[in-house]
């Protein structure tokens, strides 16, 4: 079914855009919600009129596409991970920890539109990630990511008790037992 996007509708298209689609998806999601009218010429003629409007919006996209394009590209993203002594990360840099960072820096973007070479970082190093934005506008972010050994605080170790069969422990508490009970007709005579 060929439908005119009212909307910018994600993973399909922007508004003005026509698209042929699943009459069902056209039918029960679409056109319910206002997204898209139907192909026809009265609507046709209706979006040419709003051509200019449409251009616009489209041109305003372009140019906060080209300024967060330049904005990534002069910032250097420093992030600061947990990791062992030969340099590999206890966890991984994934997209959505870029996007945390940048939004930590003021710049929102959508972790879906970050790709990390390999999908994860899962060592220390330089290394370089792609920024999709705006149709085919595509940023190179440089992320350096930095390894901190952790030191657990360690301590002491104590000698660990001889083991003994249960009737050794029986025979120790007697011993200590009879240690602390005074011996019968010993009384403790008092002092002057």
């Amino acid at each position: 079914m060929k439908v005119i996007l009212n909307h910018d509708v994600p993973n399909l298209g922007e508004l003005g855009d026509v698209k042929d689609v699943a009459a069902g998806f056209a039918r029960n999601y679409l056109l319910p919600r206002g997204l898209a009218f139907p192909y026809s010429p009265s609507v046709v003629n209706m979006f040419e009129k709003r051509k200019s409007e449409i251009e616009a919006r489209k041109a305003e996209k372009r140019n906060a596409s080209m300024d967060m394009k330049t904005r990534l590209e002069a910032e250097d993203l420093v992030l600061d991970m947990p990791a062992g002594q030969n340099g590999k990360l206890f966890g991984g840099v994934s997209n959505a920890t870029i996007a945390d960072e940048l939004l930590k820096k003021g710049i929102q973007i959508d972790r879906k539109h970050i790709e990390v070479p390999g999908r994860v970082v899962k060592s220390v190093g330089n290394y370089k990630v792609t920024v999709r934005l705006y149709e085919k506008n595509e940023a190179t972010l440089r992320v350096s990511v930095k390894g901190h050994v952790e030191k657990k605080a360690e301590a002491p170790k104590a000698e660990p008790a001889p083991r003994r069969r249960r009737h050794e422990e029986e025979q120790v508490q007697e011993r200590q037992q009879e240690q602390a009970e005074p011996a019968p007709g010993a009384e403790a005579e008092p002092q002057a």
